[in-house]
């Protein structure tokens, strides 16, 4: 494979190679074998991506079988538009009465899916199943089985074998991944009252990152009342702290997105022992913590602040004994994960005193001039 190809304005690196490939539509012609029995099997074969990878299942396909052909659109660039279409369609009386197999290159929300079992569904066939070559888990949204299932892959753009990027990477004989941009991932740290939030949400702005807040993150979650904010929001009506499980799969849903550049973490993690799990996650993804920036900021001024924050915003728990307990609750439980990223290599501090405009600039002085750990 080559190291690397260039097809429009993006870069793509090797992922999948020949021998691999070949060896996932080999075990999927025999299962579709052993399902079809004495019957004949007629394939749909959907177009433009699935040709090749039909192609191929047909010369080690072991018994007779009929290949038609379905035709939608459902892409455009390197992201599923949301709006599938019919573009070429097939006679109902091809396929009534009959075992069907519907014949996906890649199957990732399963929008498109659900559009082709509708319609393939009123032509009445004995039975309908499915075999994608690619299946991203992660991506996926939808609750039918998929029956056949070549390599489950990571939810990354990737093209070759008939699946292209603006119609280009089709030929290529083996899969290619999007290469992501070299951008940082970080954690932005401090004491209550050191600025994070406010520091945070600007720089997210001018560099286009994606900020993590865990208080917004749960906030999202319990709003829109998901299966994990539910969870959340159980501990938080009893006064407990949320779970590290509950946390890090909500992080989890943010960082496998595809198309996010850079991460700021806010407010995670507040212990070492949620640093080792970030890192094993981020390292699932093909990600890695850069940096954790420290805001320096002395005691009295922080005191100070929190106390004004108060007074401003009527936020009861800004007063001085509930703001010394919780500086104390941080140098005992959080300030730990300094020496936990300063073994690592990767830790930064910055002058946290000062106007806003003062101490981001220094932020972002510091972020240009940080080492990008090698991505995959």
């Amino acid at each position: 494979m080559k190291d690397n190809i260039q097809l429009h304005d993006k870069t793509f690196d090797p992922y999948i190679d020949k021998e691999t490939i070949a060896k996932a539509v080999s075990n999927l012609a025999k299962q579709i074998a052993e399902y079809a029995g004495n019957d004949r099997v007629v394939f749909i074969v959907v177009l433009k991506g699935s040709f090749i990878f039909a192609a191929d299942l047909a010369k080690v396909y072991a018994k007779d079988a009929v290949f038609e052909f379905y035709r939608l659109k459902s892409y455009e660039g390197t992201q599923t538009s949301g709006n599938v279409k019919i573009l070429v369609d097939i006679d109902a009386d091809l396929i009534k009465g009959k075992k069907v197999v519907v014949l996906e290159d890649i199957v990732d929300t399963g929008n498109t899916l659900e559009i082709i079992l509708s319609e393939l569904s009123k032509k009445q066939p004995a039975d309908l199943k499915i075999a994608t070559l690619f299946f991203k888990p992660e991506a996926y949204k939808k609750d039918f089985p998929l029956d056949f299932v070549g390599m489950k892959i990571p939810n990354a753009f990737i093209v070759g074998y008939g699946l292209d990027y603006d119609e280009l990477g089709r030929n290529l004989p083996e899969i290619y991944k999007i290469k992501k941009e070299k951008m940082i991932d970080f954690i932005l740290f401090g004491p209550p009252g050191a600025g994070k939030g406010t520091q945070a949400k600007i720089i997210k702005d001018k560099l286009g990152l994606t900020y993590i807040a865990t208080g917004d993150m749960f906030r999202n979650h319990i709003k829109n009342e998901t299966p994990l904010g539910l969870k959340a929001k159980a501990f938080i009506q009893k006064g407990d702290l949320v779970p590290d499980e509950i946390t890090i799969d909500m992080i989890k849903e943010i960082i496998s997105d595809p198309e996010i550049k850079g991460l700021i973490f806010d407010g995670f993690p507040r212990t070492v022992k949620q640093a080792e799990f970030l890192d094993k996650l981020m390292a699932e993804k093909d990600l890695i913590i850069d940096a954790l920036i420290a805001l320096d900021v002395p005691e009295n001024h922080l005191v100070e602040r929190l106390l004004e924050r108060g007074k401003t915003s009527g936020r009861s728990d800004d007063n001085e004994a509930t703001i010394k307990h919780r500086l104390k609750q941080y140098h005992a439980k959080t300030e730990p994960v300094k020496d936990y990223y300063k073994k690592q290599g990767k830790y930064y501090e910055v002058n946290g005193v000062g106007s806003i405009e003062e101490v981001n600039q220094r932020l972002l002085d510091v972020i240009s001039n940080i080492k990008l750990r090698d991505r995959t």
